[in-house]
């Protein structure tokens, strides 16, 4: 019997760490890893041993005779990329950093901004770099912690949301403070935190949706996915979003894995959804709503399309859902490899019927959106194809899901353009003269940009915390003015409401509370004064 890994595969990669004889791939060393839509067991070496089903974060590992119909996808995804996958050296940019010394005298004091994947593997990687001797402070504006696993993850994609396990247990270790409901620039200044810790790690994601630049995309009726996908996860920022969904078509731009997360939950059965952790009121806009069709929107063909297989695959079993193509819209398709596997998947769905009385995704390649149209509201959208047709296609709801990008960090360089924090090997740097910025260090999507999965930031982190403790080694680090228990008198007298591990301990049993009285896994308070309220009872 093999293994198979499943959808959702948070590319953590401690699978492969424990493998005993190497059959997951690809490997972190492995040309390809850090592009992977996922990892995958070859069932011609797997020997059944379960030491990968142990250490997987979100439990996508399940043994092949127990697979249900996207497991058995699943392993034919597997056998079809083991089968082409042929042996290379390492690739030295995707290969783990090597265990740096450990520091003599006194262990590193850390600051560590932000509580996403980024933010928690940056903790793990220090207390496992540090035999558990670092101090880490970790700060989260929010009043609870998780970032892109709690506010990020479809709420329909339960296993890969119990990373927000690994996240609770981090927070727990001996060593690590954790302040929430405090936020850099508002209630502590970024060279102000350097005063009292020897290096502080940024990992604050990229909050901000990018825009498409064409004329309507203000209108009402018009919405980036980034604040959708905060709405219906309950995210604070977005709780009160004017989310219109009395109409029968919604048209999705762009073609990623965020953009099919979106277009399946618009049209999924909402009594599933009440199973799961979605927002309240997004649930109920959800019950109410009027869409029955939604066009998922990309510019190119489906061999470049940026969704992944996987993810293709689970929109094929949504009750009373067909997901469709048109076959003229496809073009040429690509024959092998990746893109001649996602290119297959799509075709396959041109063949496809549409049942009467279904809810319908249509996906379209080769169409370019030109403009939003509406006077006081979202009507439609005109798309072009590539002999320069035109098409008029009604709507009232047009989501852009062309990606994200970072927001300044307070007191740090900050590139506009891609909404980066300029950086070598994490260590914050001048754009003008390439020196580095001592004691400031950054890991995650506000370090290289919004790409990759959960797991992609155990590595980024990991080449970060190398160059901080190389140069905590080194000596290159400045020396804190103050000790740590003085940010928290500061913070007591600048913000004597901040919050801590007994609060965010209070929120998670109302919420598991609530959720289980509904049959869900936590219902979720969406507000901060909802968030303060439990947290100080």
């Amino acid at each position: 019997m093999t293994y198979v890994i499943t959808q959702p595969c948070c590319n953590d990669a401690a699978c492969v760490d424990v493998c005993p004889v190497d059959c997951i791939h690809p490997r972190p060393d492995e040309p390809g890893y850090a592009t992977a839509e996922a990892l995958h067991i070859d069932p011609t070496g797997c020997i059944d041993c379960g030491a990968c089903v142990d250490v997987c974060p979100v439990e996508a590992i399940v043994p092949g005779d127990a697979l249900d119909a996207a497991g058995r996808r699943s392993l034919e995804l597997s056998i079809a990329v083991t089968r082409e996958m042929t042996p290379a050296p390492p690739a030295p940019a995707t290969v783990r950093p090597s265990r740096p010394a450990r520091a003599t005298g006194r262990a590193p004091r850390v600051a560590v901004v932000g509580t996403g994947p980024a933010g928690i593997y940056t903790v793990l990687e220090l207390l496992e770099r540090t035999d558990g001797h670092a101090e880490v402070t970790v700060l989260e504006r929010l009043p609870v912690p998780g970032g892109l696993v709690r506010y990020g993850v479809a709420p329909d994609h339960a296993r890969t949301k119990r990373f927000e396990t690994t996240v609770t247990r981090a927070l727990r270790r001996p060593g690590v403070r954790l302040l929430l409901d405090v936020e850099l620039g508002r209630d502590v200044g970024t060279d102000e935190l350097l005063d009292h810790h020897d290096a502080v790690v940024h990992a604050v994601g990229a909050r901000q949706g990018r825009r498409l630049g064409i004329p309507g995309e203000d209108l009402p009726g018009s919405h980036s996915t980034t604040d959708v996908v905060g709405w219906y996860n309950g995210h604070p920022d977005h709780a009160g979003l004017p989310l219109d969904l009395a109409t029968e078509r919604a048209v999705v731009i762009g073609n990623g894995n965020v953009a099919l997360d979106t277009a399946r939950l618009l049209v999924s059965d909402p009594a599933s959804l009440a199973a799961t952790d979605m927002a309240p009121p997004a649930l109920d806009a959800l019950a109410a709503s009027s869409v029955r069709e939604v066009h998922v929107v990309g510019r190119r063909g489906p061999g470049d399309a940026a969704f992944t297989v996987p993810e293709l695959h689970g929109l094929l079993d949504l009750p009373g859902v067909d997901t469709l193509a048109h076959r003229a819209e496809l073009g040429t398709l690509p024959a092998d490899g990746a893109a001649g596997r996602k290119a297959a998947a799509v075709a396959a769905l041109a063949d496809r019927e549409p049942r009467p009385g279904t809810r319908r995704i249509v996906l379209r390649f080769h169409r370019r959106p030109e403009a939003i149209l509406g006077e006081h509201a979202v009507r439609g959208v005109r798309l072009a194809g590539p002999d320069g047709d035109t098409e008029e296609l009604a709507c009232g709801l047009v989501l852009r899901a062309v990606g994200h990008r970072g927001v300044p960090v307070p007191g740090l360089p900050f590139d506009a353009e891609r909404g980066t924090v300029p950086h070598d090997r994490g260590r914050v740097v001048d754009p003008t003269t390439g020196a580095a910025r001592a004691g400031h260090y950054v890991t995650g999507w506000v370090k290289r940009g919004p790409s990759g999965v959960i797991g992609t930031n155990r590595f980024c982190a990991a080449e970060t915390v190398e160059s901080l403790l190389a140069d905590h080694v080194a000596g290159r680090l400045p020396a804190p003015a103050h000790d740590a228990e003085r940010l928290a008198v500061l913070l007591t007298e600048r913000r004597p409401d901040h919050l801590g591990l007994d609060a965010w301990r209070a929120i998670d049993r109302h919420e598991r509370r609530a959720g289980r009285a509904a049959g869900a896994p936590r219902r979720k308070l969406v507000t901060l004064d909802a968030l303060r309220e439990v947290a100080r009872r």
